[in-house]
C-alpha cells in the first residue's frame, strides 16, 4: 500500500486494497446446471430406490430386535416417515402417467386430423377422483373414506352458519 499522510483524512470512496468478490451461484436457477426434466431426473437416479427399499428392510430388523422404547419410538417414526415418502412418490409417478397418457392421446388424435382437446384442471380433478373412488371401493376403505369427508364438511358448514348471541 501507499504511504500517506496521516493528517490527512482519509477520503470514503478510497480502496486501500482491491478485494475480488466470490460469485455465489444456486444449481437450482443457474443456465450452467441445465434445464430440470422430471423424467431424465427420475431415470438418472433410479438407483436411489433401490437404495432406500433396502434402508427400509434394515429399520425393519432394527425395529424388531429393538428392546429400548424411546429407540423403538424413533425408528417407528422412521419408518413411518420412509413408507409416506414411498406412497407419494408412487402417487406422483401414476400422476406422472397418467398425464403422459392425455397427451399421446392428444398427439394420436392431432396425427388423425382431429382438433385436440385439452382437459381443464378441474376436469383432471375429477378424473383423479373418480380413480381414487374406484381405488378406495375395491380395498373396502370408502365408506371410512366418505364418513370422514362427511365429519369434515360439516364441520366447515357450521363454521359458516352466523353464530347465535345468547338473548
Amino acid at each position: 500500500p501507499l504511504e500517506m499522510s496521516a493528517k490527512k483524512p482519509v477520503s470514503f470512496l478510497r480502496q486501500v486494497v482491491p478485494v475480488t468478490k466470490k460469485v455465489q451461484r444456486d444449481p437450482r436457477f443457474d443456465d450452467l446446471s441445465g434445464e430440470y426434466n422430471p423424467e431424465i431426473f427420475l431415470k438418472t437416479y433410479s438407483f436411489l430406490d433401490s437404495i432406500k427399499r433396502r434402508e427400509k428392510e434394515m429399520i425393519q430388523k432394527q425395529l424388531k430386535k429393538c428392546r429400548n422404547v424411546e429407540q423403538k419410538e424413533k425408528l417407528q417414526q422412521l419408518l413411518k416417515r420412509v413408507t409416506q415418502q414411498e406412497e407419494e412418490q408412487k402417487k406422483k409417478q401414476k400422476w406422472r402417467e397418467r398425464e403422459l397418457s392425455l397427451k399421446r392421446q392428444q398427439r394420436e388424435l392431432a396425427q388423425q386430423g382431429k382438433k385436440p382437446f385439452y382437459l381443464k384442471k378441474s376436469e383432471k380433478r375429477k378424473l383423479e377422483l373418480a380413480e381414487k373412488y374406484v381405488e378406495l371401493k375395491r380395498s373396502g376403505k370408502l365408506e371410512s373414506f366418505l364418513n370422514k369427508r362427511r365429519k369434515r364438511n360439516a364441520i366447515k358448514d357450521k363454521r359458516r352458519l352466523p353464530s347465535q348471541k345468547s338473548l
